[in-house]
């Protein structure tokens, strides 16, 4: 994760655009190569290339604006001359080296640092590409396609609005209005006007001074932005042009013919210095309502911080509830009024809770996509033939856990093409297809989100995991005296690969290792099922979210600890005769003919209590990871929602305790870490 670094508004606008439109930009390639591309996906190629570079101009990011630029030359040809054969692949490779290059300079300007990356080498590929192009048309005999060439020197700014051809120009009158509250009109103003420009031959806009006079946000917002321009595009193409704008609330666009075009006081006065005289009629034919055909009026960009507050506040809100409803001072007293103004008090705030909790909530499916670009390059790398089925990306968890996920899942993708999906001759001789299929799925289930990694590869060689566990000091049983839960759970082991030599890609005994680690801090789960030669199996359970909590509060001497409701099977007194002892002296419990260890919370940590024999107190069997264990306690003091709280750093870290609550009667519960004590 990146240190905070204050950015000026416009340039945190900068970064959210471009980030969004190079990974729009990166799944487009992606599929489109799959497609054998097509004109449509060129065009949106062409239109997010020429915003980069508008964008990126416009900030002073030289080297972006030029790499963008050559790339927009490139795929200018691309959808100008539609007979010109191409190399997908080659193509796509100049496409993602720039978006990565592209992605590496907005780190740096996100971390503070100088945007100093050198573009040339990127533009000199993507120039002889254009060259080798430009000679293939030529030798077929075709007029030689116009390639402007791209200069580190020159700057993006507005340019002369000429565009060639012999299609006949259309005038048009548009007028826009921006969001309430989006600030920066002006700058917005400016980012249409050097954006439309290069599609036009004649344009003109009022207000005119736009960045240099303060008072035009002023104009802009009461009176809108006025644009008359002349361009060879076709209505369809300008209507999609203005429909695309960020955060416009509302933009009328009227085709107009030259009497109409010459009478606009802005072509008379060959100025921009003039007011609007004339509004456009809210029943003009063209009208764009952004707010049905677009997001701008429905989405907002909101600091992570800010949502993070909330959630804080929330949390407070839910703490001072249950202090509220659960006082001491009226406890035993029949108030019907207080109880009937508290439940109606505990719902708002429940409802306040999820809105709030929902807020947070992103769809999987920014992070699934991601999965393409990776299995494409180490496919590629390893010589194997491999799809990606993505099931359920429009599944939703707290942001949070998206960020600490995503590396796992790298790994488990990055691992399942390189042990699991085998070598296209290896699987016809297996009678299975030549290419082989990742399916990554993600689905609700109760409180939880479960993300499946599937691939239909070699699968475990449970025989070589046994060996190298032996080997390496994990075990010392034989593969027929451990359950397959175990054999698998070697490969989550520090250090442990069953790779012969170290490649670039795997071979260390780190990824796997990660893999866990990092789904534990989020309280999440694995599990792995897999049959040799025909594939594994990867479920990764998390929680909605990491902020709020259903929990179960037990009582422990004169302390209380909250267990989540997610990992509770069930809660009861036992009988004397149920409880025995296995040979090392260990206390287990015999339920329905399986026996589950026992843990004396008292024991653990250190707690004073009356409470001694089990059948006095309470057992709560708690499961993670598919191994259940029985947790004493003296007894049960309710189910409610626990707002999660880290430890303080001056405590030492405890095993079995993932953080702390408060409760409504001010007390601290420490809340247990069930998958340290399993």
């Amino acid at each position: 994760m990146h240190t905070h670094v204050s950015l000026e508004p416009m340039q945190e606008m900068f970064i959210f655009e471009t980030l969004q439109l190079a990974e729009q930009l990166e799944q487009r390639i992606l599929s489109s190569e799959n497609a054998n591309s097509n004109t449509a996906s060129i065009d949106e190629i062409f239109r997010i290339m020429h915003t980069i570079k508008g964008s990126a101009a416009m900030m002073m990011f030289d080297q972006i604006a030029s790499l963008a630029h050559a790339l927009e030359d490139l795929y200018d040809m691309l959808r100008t001359e539609q007979t010109i054969e191409v190399d997908s692949r080659i193509l796509t490779d100049l496409t993602l080296d720039a978006v990565d290059f592209i992605k590496q300079e907005i780190d740096k300007i996100q971390q503070g640092k100088k945007a100093d990356g050198d573009s040339s080498p990127q533009m000199q590929k993507v120039q002889i590409y254009i060259s080798s192009l430009d000679r293939n048309l030529q030798h077929k005999g075709m007029e030689a396609a116009t390639i402007t060439k791209t200069s580190q020197q020159q700057p993006f700014y507005v340019s002369s609005c000429q565009n060639s051809g012999t299609v006949k120009s259309r005038a048009f009158i548009a007028h826009l209005f921006f969001e309430d509250g989006c600030e920066m009109e002006n700058i917005r103003a400016f980012t249409v006007v050097h954006n439309l420009q290069e599609l036009c031959q004649e344009l003109l806009f009022s207000p005119e001074d736009i960045l240099e006079n303060t008072d035009s946000v002023k104009i802009l917002r009461e009176q809108g932005f006025h644009i008359v321009f002349r361009t060879r595009e076709s209505v369809e193409e300008v209507n999609q042009f203005f429909a695309q704008i960020p955060f416009s609330e509302k933009v009328s666009v009227q085709e107009v013919g030259e009497r109409e075009y010459h009478a606009e006081p802005l072509v008379q006065a060959k100025s921009s210095q003039v007011h609007i005289q004339e509004e456009v009629k809210n029943n003009d034919p063209l009208l764009i309502s952004m707010g049905k055909q677009g997001v701008g009026s429905q989405l907002m960009t909101v600091s992570v911080e800010k949502l993070d507050s909330l959630m804080d506040l929330v949390g407070e809100l839910v703490i001072s509830e249950a202090m509220v409803s659960q006082n001491g001072d009226i406890k035993g007293l029949k108030l019907h009024n207080f109880q009937k103004a508290a439940r109606q008090h505990k719902k708002l705030i429940s409802d306040l809770q999820d809105l709030a909790m929902s807020i947070r909530m992103v769809p999987l499916e920014g992070t699934f996509q991601k999965m393409n670009r990776l299995i494409r390059d180490v496919s590629r790398k390893l010589e194997k033939e491999i799809s990606l089925k993505i099931i359920g990306e429009d599944t939703e968890v707290d942001k949070n856990i998206i960020e600490k996920i995503s590396d796992p899942l790298m790994h488990l993708i990055r691992n399942g093409v390189d042990h699991g999906i085998e070598l296209p001759q290896e699987r016809m001789a297996q009678n299975k297809t030549k290419q082989g299929t990742i399916t990554l799925e993600a689905k609700h289930a109760g409180g939880e989100v479960w993300i499946i990694v599937r691939d239909d590869g070699r699968g475990l060689n449970k025989s070589r995991i046994v060996e190298k566990a032996q080997r390496a000091g994990l075990t010392t049983k034989q593969e027929h005296e451990l359950s397959e839960g175990e054999i698998h759970s070697f490969i989550f082991a520090p250090g442990f690969s069953t790779k012969e030599s170290v490649s670039e890609l795997s071979g260390r005994g780190v990824g796997m290792d990660v893999v866990m680690q990092n789904i534990q801090k989020v309280g999440g789960s694995i599990t792995v099922e897999s049959k040799e030669h025909i594939g594994s199996i990867f479920t990764i359970k998390v929680p909605l979210t990491l902020a709020i909590i259903d929990g179960m509060t037990v009582k422990v001497g004169q302390s209380a600890y909250s267990i989540p409701i997610t990992s509770i099977r069930e809660s009861f007194r036992p009988r004397e005769q149920e409880t025995i002892c296995d040979p090392s002296g260990r206390e287990m419990i015999l339920i329905r003919g399986n026996c589950y260890p026992i843990i004396r919370l008292h024991e653990l940590y250190k707690i004073q209590t009356d409470i001694y024999e089990f059948h006095k107190g309470i057992l709560i069997m708690v499961e993670h990871d598919g191994k259940s264990i029985c947790l004493l306690a003296d007894a049960l003091l309710g189910e409610q929602q626990v707002v999660v709280k880290p430890l303080p750093r001056y405590i030492k870290k405890v095993q079995g305790i993932a953080g702390c609550a408060l409760l409504g009667d001010g007390k601290i519960s420490l809340i247990l870490d069930i998958s340290s004590l399993v």
